[in-house]
């Protein structure tokens, strides 16, 4: 699951506040048959409290809203983070399994091949999974030469110094 960008989620999380308080609101005024205001004032110890406390639980909403914002924030940033780590750590093992491919020895080449066909498995990113068959495909597809045989001294005549 992506996640989503902090902008879009500071939005979507306010309006769900928006509308999650407007439906209490307007909840608790048909459950208490609420007909009309009533227009006198009327400003008591009992009320200013109320207002206090209606007060206290915006600024708390607000803070959690700030910290959830910070939360998704952080996460964002660590995922992000931990997606680089894998791709470092694919790169390095990715130039030493194609350093294998270029080596004299056919054995080590075949170690290369198993370790880009293991880097293409555990691939972080697509991109990267298709680099390593891209490599792969473009390795078997080189022309073979095999290697010459060493000519045999003709009967009866010594070595060249120097081979067996």
């Amino acid at each position: 699951m992506r996640l989503w960008k902090v902008g879009r989620a500071l939005t979507v999380t306010f309006v769900a506040a928006v509308v999650v308080a407007g439906g209490v609101f307007f909840g608790l005024v048909v459950l208490l048959d609420f007909q009309e205001i009533d227009s006198t004032a009327k400003l008591d110890a009992k009320t200013l409290f109320d207002l206090v406390k209606l007060s206290f639980g915006v600024v708390a909403g607000a803070g959690a809203l700030v910290a959830l914002v910070v939360a998704y924030r952080r996460q964002r940033v660590d995922e992000a983070g931990a997606h680089r780590e894998a791709t470092r750590l694919h790169t390095e093992r990715f130039s030493q399994a194609v350093d294998k491919l270029g080596s004299d020895s056919p054995a080590v080449r075949l170690g290369g091949v198993h370790a880009l066909a293991g880097l293409a498995d555990d691939a972080p990113d697509d991109s990267l999974r298709q680099t390593c068959i891209d490599v792969l495909c473009a390795y078997l597809q080189l022309p073979f030469t095999r290697p010459r045989k060493r000519p045999c001294p003709p009967r009866g005549t010594q070595p060249l110094p120097g081979l067996p």
